[in-house]
């Protein structure tokens, strides 16, 4: 009765730990998201400079990150010869950079909402990029299931009401980086056996991202800041929103240490519903029954491919199992057999 009550504790204390640990992501999630539209957007604080934006998070994390790890040594560095960073750190910064870039700068032309329905678009971008990189296999019915989703993000696009093309095109493109990233770290990273907490990848990856953000920066807004000289830094909204910033690459971490990467992406489309909520009735985006319809459409695509995650992740788990059992067993009938052999020669010595 003890035991079965001691376990039964345990059980439920790894739920609301789980709980939480989703609670803190989608908090954070929502609060960088809502915060950076707030800067961005020239009808609220009015600052439509997203590669600044960017460029200051990225500061402020390279900094922090560099403060734990060297300073404080709250975690170790992860060794990395220059070949590596080379070849797979600088490129996944660079898709980084541009991903960021990108899906802020769409905060500047749509809604909170809007931009929600068209990231729904990422598996279908994962499941794509992974497919032309020989990581995933082409099948049937996962590929119905992306053209299912794409149907619905396209029936929300034709509902909305504040319709941008320039906006869902850098939203789309920023889709699209973001999900060669993803696979990038899977193919150059993984397959090298480097693993990276939130930390150091911030550590590796944050000044990369802030030298190639350098870039369009000095031709693109530098020449706009100067002429702006009524401007004045304020560091209680850009030091908070940094702060955030940095609080949710932690929190992913927290996430997935915790719990698994499908729990984030279930946790996500929970997020999604939220903001679009939020956005309607806080924002005062306008959000049409169209939207409601094509994005339920790419929602409940979204479900069924992770649901198909799932039960491909218990079926693995399940075999990975059969296998270590297998193992087990056949060392204890070795072991039994050596045994039963050693008898056999001892008794006959003594013969």
């Amino acid at each position: 009765m003890g035991k079965g009550a001691a376990l039964s504790n345990g059980v439920v204390k790894k739920i609301i730990l789980s709980y939480t640990y989703v609670a803190i992501w989608i908090f954070l999630s929502f609060t960088v998201i809502v915060y950076n539209k707030y800067i961005l957007d020239r009808k609220l604080y009015g600052w439509p400079f997203p590669i600044s934006l960017t460029m200051i998070h990225m500061t402020f994390c390279s900094s922090l990150a560099f403060l734990l790890v060297r300073v404080f040594k709250v975690v170790e560095p992860v060794s990395l010869s220059r070949n590596v960073y080379l070849t797979c750190i600088l490129p996944i910064g660079a898709l980084y950079s541009v991903s960021l870039w990108l899906s802020n700068s769409a905060y500047i032309y749509l809604s909170v909402s809007f931009i929600q329905m068209l990231k729904a678009l990422m598996p279908v971008a994962v499941y794509t990029i992974g497919i032309l990189f020989k990581k995933d296999t082409f099948n049937n019915s996962t590929m119905g299931n992306m053209l299912a989703i794409s149907v619905g993000v396209a029936v929300a696009a034709y509902g909305e009401a504040k319709y941008d093309s320039w906006g869902v095109f850098l939203q789309l493109l920023a889709v699209l980086f973001e999900a060669t990233r993803l696979v990038m770290i899977q193919i150059l990273l993984t397959s090298k056996g480097i693993s990276l907490n939130p930390i150091t990848s911030l550590y590796y990856v944050a000044p990369s991202c802030l030298v190639f953000l350098s870039i369009p920066w000095i031709f693109v807004e530098l020449p706009i800041l100067r002429q702006s000289s009524s401007f004045q830094f304020d560091f209680a909204i850009f030091g908070t929103n940094s702060l955030c910033a940095f609080a949710l690459n932690l929190a992913v971490f927290l996430l997935v240490g915790k719990t698994s990467a499908l729990t984030m992406n279930v946790a996500g489309v929970v997020k999604d519903w939220l903001l679009i909520a939020f956005s309607w009735s806080v924002i005062k985006d306008t959000v049409t029954p169209v939207n409601l319809i094509g994005y339920g459409l790419a929602f409940l695509g979204v479900a069924y491919y992770n649901h198909k995650k799932l039960q491909a992740l218990k079926a693995k788990e399940a075999q990975k199992k059969s296998q270590q059992a297998d193992e087990e067993a056949g060392r204890l009938l070795t072991e039994r057999d050596s045994n039963g052999s050693s008898d056999g020669k001892k008794g006959d010595s003594q013969a």
